[in-house]
């Protein structure tokens, strides 16, 4: 099978590098003189500095070439994936096609899957998601995914062409889940940052960390996800690394936020816009997500963490 990954971040090349363990790898960058200079320095020293391409990963900008494969996984930003699904649609049709962006478009409201049925619908839609960094992945360190595809044959043909010595995928039919899973732990993490940020404490992380993966939890079942899937990798394994880390982005976004710092603004920050989706999910299906909506606000500069935390803490008690 050949495969192609679409996008030249860290992520995206973090993935291309792991799997040509298994073969040859085409990696697609949209701008060509990124590509061209991958090509040339073999390694992508804007976003993954210091990880070699091995040999059979060739680095391109046509999207010619990209279309060769027949199975494309998609490294592109969630807020951008929709229109270039729309875009390609026609050369895209009977692939199988990879979601590997973790967000909730905010047009629309859909998730990386729910973009792919949408725009293309005649492809073979598929969630790689769970608790990972580039870095690791580049350097073959032991990583464990979820890989969520409806069709249970399609889903095991991908698990079983996707794996490789270090990254061992775990297969699921919950789209839904897995795609809120990866989406919802980006915005508790930009919580959890603003916390350490601002200097409320550990205890204060933890609490957020929990009463997040409750928020979580309840839009899951609200959108029809199996709530195994939230406890599994893809939901609070994911939730658990990006809220603890500083190799995390919308981590140290929050911390940014909290410390009333400047935050590169080149940067992909998914959770800033999942959290205002996830606020007019939530307005949509009468839900409680205090900590979503706070984010939200944070991330839009309408609140400072002062007066996050206090909202928070005057919601009235209750059982938990």
């Amino acid at each position: 099978m050949r495969i192609a990954v679409a996008g030249a971040g860290a992520f995206g090349t973090g993935l291309a590098i792991s799997l040509a363990a298994n073969g040859p790898v085409t990696l697609w960058a949209r701008d060509q003189d990124a590509a061209m200079e991958m090509s040339k320095s073999r390694e992508n020293s804007r976003r993954l500095a210091g990880h070699a391409f091995p040999e059979n990963v060739h680095v391109t900008s046509d999207l010619g070439t990209l279309f060769e494969a027949e199975t494309i996984l998609l490294a592109i930003p969630a807020q951008k994936l929709g229109n270039w699904l729309k875009e390609n649609a026609n050369n895209l049709a009977e692939k199988r096609l990879v979601a590997c962006c973790k967000g909730i478009d905010q047009s629309t409201l859909r998730g990386p899957v729910a973009q792919i049925e949408a725009h293309v619908p005649t492809a073979i839609g598929a969630m790689l998601t769970g608790p990972s960094f580039a870095a690791d992945i580049a350097n073959h360190l032991p990583t464990a995914l979820t890989l969520a595809c409806k069709d249970a044959d399609e889903g095991a043909y991908l698990q079983a062409c996707l794996s490789t010595p270090t990254l061992r995928l775990y297969l699921s039919q919950d789209v839904i889940g897995a795609e809120l899973g990866g989406a919802l732990k980006n915005v508790i993490a930009i919580a959890c940052g603003v916390c350490m940020g601002a200097g409320f404490g550990e205890s204060a992380r933890a609490a957020v960390i929990t009463r997040g993966f409750a928020e979580m939890r309840r839009i899951g079942k609200a959108l029809g996800a199996d709530p195994e899937t939230l406890t599994g990798l893809s939901g609070f394994g994911d939730l658990a690394l990006t809220c603890t880390s500083d190799a995390s982005r919308n981590y140290r976004f929050g911390q940014s936020i909290g410390a009333a710092e400047s935050f590169d603004t080149s940067t992909t920050v998914e959770g800033a816009a999942t959290a205002v989706s996830v606020s007019n999910l939530a307005e949509k299906h009468n839900l409680d997500l205090p900590i979503c909506r706070v984010v939200a606000d944070l991330s839009a500069g309408k609140i400072d963490p002062e007066t996050a935390l206090a909202t928070l803490l005057a919601r009235p008690l209750r059982k938990e």
